[in-house]
């Protein structure tokens, strides 16, 4: 729809597209955003400019009271005042009121639609639009004509820079969100995903209000049974591969909701890691990333428009935004009824994790709020050996209450719908990175199938004397000595040792969130 009309949010601009179809936005991306191309496959390959990642340091919440005492302060979540929330949306206003062009997308966050939220986004750029297009869910004409009054604003003037010398300003940029407004203003920064983990935010914000656990997971189901299950995992723990299986219809790859009519995807899109990303590695992603979708900051060549995925030179973020439904296997609607399984991923580069444990309530919440993986050498400056790191939730960056809220809600839903939870390493055996040799990805798809059959329910165990561990010592096509972490290592004092370090750092780690005695997890259940 051109020539909308955004007086209601104080703008004006001489063309204004309404939820333009992707070959509209095609057209606006070539002709007014310089360097951008179509690839070979069709998609269209966009440039964030300077940031090409998330700026965690420059997000903002209003503080205000209506939501104060229920957000988490400190290292995520920043306070900014209202005044100074509406100096940057005015900011934002004044760059998009000079632009000739302006782009709307008119959507929902949320498939269960008793906790959808419509989402209105105002960009300048087309690129932008062409990807929040894609990763909100989109409406029908009906839907878009009865659109009504949006819940939440994005106003995205990433092209602008936010004034260093406003109040609570650290850089140029800003990402601010009020959730007595209903509003998100982005100054500063042209990278897309910022929009997308904006709804995030918001979501983790009011589903758990509801009573609703927000969760940064992927989710799948049985094709045949419509059993789901949901896995969380960090970067680098192998939470996209596992979660494309052919045999399972995806829910989601990303964001989701637990309530209490069973598990929801927030996204109608995906946006994946391309970097390395190759027809045999990930076919349901390589071929996902045809016309409609955004390829984000690759590089490729002039003459055919071939994308070089292992071309690191200006990221090692480059990502591909596509419709869910451009995977083979997904289930639209993306909704399932409640998981009999839980899943958590981690990369244990110190090897000392069994490859499978089953879970006690309390331990799920000690290992959910924890939140760990390992960093090994190489995938960071300064990384000369493997360093644990913990996301609590699995999602520090995104969380707006205090990890508590969401565990407790974690731990009511898998009390009272049984659901299995499950720890299981895809990192390291035998000894430490450099020492041990990474888990068969055959062995931990092994351990994922053994999951969803139920197989390892009934699975016998053993407890670890260190970690208080139930370890599954069966499991179809893994062999035994793998299953157990302590007899793959030569030496087994240095295991021990090894092993009581990350203990203790799990200890340590927790100790930050249990003040007041709140948090009732325990690792050894």
């Amino acid at each position: 729809m051109a020539n909308f009309d955004l007086s209601v949010h104080g703008l004006k601009a001489p063309t204004i597209l309404r939820n333009a179809d992707p070959s509209q936005l095609y057209e606006e991306a070539i002709r007014y955003e310089p360097g951008t191309r179509i690839s070979n496959s069709g998609a269209l390959i966009a440039y964030s400019g300077e940031k090409t990642g998330r700026s965690p340091q420059d997000k903002r919440l209003v503080k205000n009271s209506a939501s104060a005492d229920d957000i988490w302060w400190g290292p995520v979540n920043f306070p900014l005042d209202d005044a100074t929330f509406s100096i940057n949306r005015e900011r934002a206003k004044d760059y998009l009121n000079i632009c000739e062009r302006l782009y709307v997308v008119d959507a929902f966050a949320g498939w269960d639609p008793q906790h959808q939220i419509k989402v209105r986004v105002i960009c300048s750029r087309p690129y932008h639009a062409l990807f929040m297009h894609q990763m909100l869910i989109r409406p029908t004409d009906e839907q878009l004509a009865n659109f009504g009054v949006p819940d939440f604003v994005i106003y995205n003037a990433g092209r602008f820079p936010a004034n260093r010398y406003t109040t609570g300003m650290t850089s140029k940029t800003s990402v601010d969100v009020s959730f007595e407004n209903g509003e998100v203003v982005i100054l500063g920064t042209e990278y897309a995903g910022e929009m997308k983990k904006g709804i995030f935010t918001i979501m983790n914000y009011l589903m758990p209000k509801r009573g609703v656990l927000s969760m940064h997971c992927s989710a799948t189901a049985d094709r045949v049974t419509g059993q789901s299950s949901i896995m969380f995992g960090l970067s680098g723990t192998g939470k996209t591969t596992l979660s494309a299986d052919p045999r399972r219809s995806l829910i989601g790859d990303d964001e989701h909701c637990w309530s209490n009519e069973g598990i929801f995807n927030i996204e109608g899109g995906c946006y994946a890691k391309a970097i390395y990303l190759s027809r045999e590695s990930e076919p349901e992603i390589f071929q996902a990333l045809r016309y409609g979708a955004v390829l984000e900051n690759v590089v490729y060549d002039d003459a055919h428009h071939h994308v070089d995925f292992n071309n690191s030179t200006i990221t090692q973020n480059t990502r591909g935004a596509y419709p869910i439904e451009y995977v083979t296997n997904a289930k639209i609607p993306c909704v399932a009824g409640h998981p009999t399984d839980v899943i958590f991923l981690t990369c244990d580069a110190f090897g000392v994790l069994p490859p499978v444990s089953r879970l006690t309530t309390e331990q799920a919440i000690f290992h959910f709020v924890n939140g760990y993986t390992a960093k090994i050498a190489g995938t960071e400056v300064g990384v000369k050996e493997p360093q644990a790191t913990f996301s609590p939730c699995f999602g520090g960056p995104f969380l707006v209450w205090h990890p508590q809220k969401y565990a407790e809600l974690l731990a009511e839903k898998i009390q009272k719908h049984d659901a299995k939870v499950w720890l299981v390493n895809t990192g390291w055996s035998g000894g430490p990175y450099g020492i041990g040799a990474r888990m068969k990805l055959a062995y931990t798809r092994a351990i994922i199938d053994a999951v969803h059959s139920g197989e390892l329910r009934d699975a016998p165990t053993q407890l670890d004397p260190i970690f208080g561990l139930h370890v599954v010592t069966r499991c179809s096509k893994v062999p035994d000595e793998i299953l157990d972490p302590r007899k793959a290592w030569a030496d087994v004092s240095h295991y021990e040792a090894s092993a009581r370090r990350l203990a203790d750092s799990f200890a340590e780690n927790y100790a930050q969130f249990q003040e007041g005695g709140v948090i009732t997890g325990s690792m050894d259940g």
